[in-house]
Formats: structure tokens, sequence, C-alpha cells
């Protein structure tokens, strides 16, 4: 805003304009559920005890007691929401971004949100960052996409 428009604002209603939050970053992802089921094949639970935190790892594994294609869309929209994160927050798989420092959980109203833990909480937190992610599955493909604001 202009110096201008900040006085006249300022005489207007006795007070400066808020500052808004500010786009920092946006990532998106889509993962090839087959790939996914592929490597559940190959590496078994290994691989999602590479992937998923501790909270998701215990969804996880519910979801797949009962039915083993839920659990493996869930492994799969959990990978695809990091690696949309990782882009938009621009570090991509690197320190100290991490696969179980970052978990994707629902909250009660099903929305999903980002837990950050360890170093990369207090490096996302030190830049007054913001999230918002979407998840979304189909037949073969899972789909995420990540806002990161700066307050």
């Amino acid at each position: 805003m202009q110096p201008r428009c900040r006085r006249i604002r300022r005489a207007l209603t006795g007070r400066l304009p808020e500052r808004q939050p500010m786009i920092y970053g946006i990532g998106t992802d889509i993962c090839d559920i087959r790939r996914i089921r592929a490597s559940v094949g190959r590496h078994g639970e290994r691989f999602a005890q590479k992937i998923l935190g501790e909270a998701e790892l215990a969804i996880w594994q519910q979801r797949s007691a009962r039915w083993p294609e839920r659990g493996l869309r869930y492994l799969a929209t959990r990978f695809s929401a990091k690696e949309s994160f990782s882009k938009a927050i621009g570090l991509g798989m690197h320190t100290p971004m991490t696969w179980r420092h970052c978990e994707i959980l629902n909250l009660a109203s099903g929305k999903p949100s980002i837990v950050l833990h360890g170093e990369l909480k207090t490096w996302f937190e030190g830049q007054g960052l913001t999230a918002h992610v979407t998840v979304t599955d189909e037949t073969d493909y899972a789909a995420t996409f990540c806002v990161v604001e700066k307050l």
C-alpha cells in the first residue's frame, strides 16, 4: 500500500490496515497408487515405516488390517501430500524436511492438516509459516495440493 493510501486509510478509520498473509509457496503432486503397491510388495511394512510418522503409521496399520486397498490409498495420499508440502516450502526432501517429521493427520471435521515435528517444526515456525493441504484419490492415483502462507 502506498504511503498516501496509508495516510488516507488512517484518517478514515483511525488505524493502519492489518498485514495480510502472503503466499510463500505452492506445491502439487500426483502419486501412482500402483507404484506404492509395488513398493509395499517389495519392502513390506518397512516402506510405510520410512514414510509415515507414528500417528500416521498407527492409522495405516488399522486401515490395512481391515481393508488392504484402503491402507494403500492412505499411504499414497500421505506420500503425495509430503511431496507437495516439500515443494511448497522450497526444500524438497532435504534437511530439515524429512518424511517422518511431517505428518498429514485429519481434524475431527475430516479436514487434513499438517503436523510437524523436530527441526522441521522449529524451522517452519521460525519462518512464520502456515500450511493448507488437500488430498484426494481415485482408482490408480492420489493427488495433493499444498499452499504455504507467510504471516
